[in-house]
């Protein structure tokens, strides 16, 4: 049967409002008037808000200011802290750490993600790690960017998973989980092939509810597993429902944190987005399923084919080697 565009919307922005987190609100608890979610099955409170490690590493901000805006958003109670070995060559890494001094790194759940697909390399950027955060220990250690299939083979068949595992027995790393941002189908052979991942980061916006959409294939299937969702690319990677006026950074923030997950990764490059954001994650209300309709309605035409989402368009380099 051939649908409508008016139905189509109306039919998916009623299982967006099913998904949505009635029953998180119900279990969600307050700390400096900042709400926190539990991890999935790692049992830990997160803040529904999480700072980014990519942005933190930008030009356009000194260490000073990545290490003000870091200590501010813990202040401001924030506890969830993200990062990756490969952001800006390590400087995310290393002026994250240098934030966690003077006692932070206690106030915090520290997260950060690696390209390690055999042994020696996950080895390797596991050291790299713990040396430039400055940490004896990893709280969430995730696979960074699954874009190919092959790459789950790659994890599963190299003996990776053996040293992630004695990596956690030694103390080094707490919980083990993944991302991606390219297809939802490597995220779900992720899973399927049966290994205990803890935690699992995947695109979570309007586009993507509309496109090769992580939101309606892999979240539930990670909700139903006890997966801690950790949401992010909430304004879809190149901002166009901002720059085009079909939606706020409100809306877009609410879409996700409306969604099943455990706390949203958001990019922030200057102390005044993240006091924004923290706002918005303060005041936060799940989206009727009317809020819901508008928006997906809004954001209809620029989901259509994912070019505005550049992460599902791209072709991976089967040269990378990290």
């Amino acid at each position: 049967m051939v649908i409508n565009r008016r139905e189509f919307i109306k039919r998916t922005a009623a299982t967006a409002a099913g998904l949505s987190i009635g029953m998180m609100t119900a279990g969600m608890t307050l700390k400096n008037g900042l709400p926190y979610r539990k991890l999935g099955k790692t049992g830990l409170d997160v803040s529904l808000l999480t700072v980014g490690g990519h942005n933190i590493g930008k030009d356009i901000l000194t260490e000073k200011e990545s290490i003000t805006l870091i200590r501010t958003a813990i202040d401001e109670g924030v506890n969830f802290l993200d990062n990756a070995w490969d952001y800006h060559d390590g400087r995310s890494e290393e002026r994250m750490g240098k934030a966690l001094m003077d006692g932070y790194r206690d106030k915090v759940i520290l997260m950060t993600k690696h390209h390690g697909r055999e042994p020696k390399r996950a080895q390797q950027h596991l050291e790299d790690s713990l040396r430039r955060l400055k940490t004896d220990v990893i709280d969430v250690w995730q696979f960074h960017e699954l874009d190919e299939m092959k790459e789950v083979e790659e994890i599963y068949s190299s003996g990776v998973l053996d040293f992630a595992l004695k990596a956690k027995e030694q103390g080094k790393i707490k919980h083990i989980g993944f991302t991606g941002h390219y297809r939802p189908e490597i995220h779900l052979e992720m899973i399927k092939r049966g290994f205990d991942w803890e935690t699992i980061q995947m695109p979570i916006n309007p586009m993507d509810y509309q496109y090769l959409s992580f939101t309606q294939n892999v979240l539930p299937v990670a909700v139903e597993k006890n997966i801690g969702v950790i949401g992010m690319k909430s304004m879809a990677g190149n901002g166009v429902l901002l720059n085009k006026g079909a939606a706020t950074v409100e809306e877009c923030l609410r879409f996700a944190m409306s969604m099943p997950i455990s706390t949203l990764c958001s990019g922030m490059d200057s102390v005044k987005m993240l006091k924004e954001n923290i706002e918005t994650a303060r005041r936060f209300k799940p989206l009727s399923e009317a809020e819901m309709t508008d928006l997906l309605e809004r954001s209809y035409d620029y989901a259509q084919g994912g070019e505005n989402e550049w992460y599902k368009s791209y072709t991976p380099d089967p040269d990378d080697n990290w």
